[in-house]
């Protein structure tokens, strides 16, 4: 095998004189990762996180849930504290989360049904699956 290039081992290195020699920093940058369709990683991941469907109560959870925001209504007053399960919709797909706030509870506001906390977080009362007093 070395015979096929004892033409040109011993050849000087070719140096342009048309143009300046690329920085090594530079010559780096030709071998760095190429991605060649730009964002399908993230495209990927987006479908593939896991959302929530949200939960329809029956009939007796329902009534049990409107008790306990009657309750929170009459004790408003005292802002009673208590513990909130509720659906955030997701933004970007279909379904959504659960998640869960305590806290104390300033006031119910009835033209856009939301229970609204004393730090300022308003929760739509419709979106609600479980309150713990």
């Amino acid at each position: 095998m070395p015979e096929q290039y004892n033409d040109i081992i011993n050849m000087p290195h070719h140096v342009s004189r048309n143009r300046p020699q690329m920085p090594r920093r530079h010559r780096a940058a030709q071998f760095a990762a190429f991605a060649a369709l730009a964002g399908y990683e993230d495209a990927l991941d987006e479908s593939s996180r896991r959302t929530d469907s949200k939960a329809e109560l029956c009939d007796d959870d329902a009534a049990e849930l409107n008790e306990k925001i009657r309750l929170i209504g009459a004790r408003i007053a005292s802002e009673p504290y208590c513990r909130v399960t509720y659906f955030v919709p997701d933004r970007h797909k279909s379904g959504g989360s659960y998640a869960e706030v305590s806290g104390n509870v300033r006031f119910i506001e009835e033209a856009t049904r939301q229970l609204v906390f004393c730090g300022g977080l308003r929760i739509p009362i419709d979106d609600i699956v479980k309150i713990c007093l």
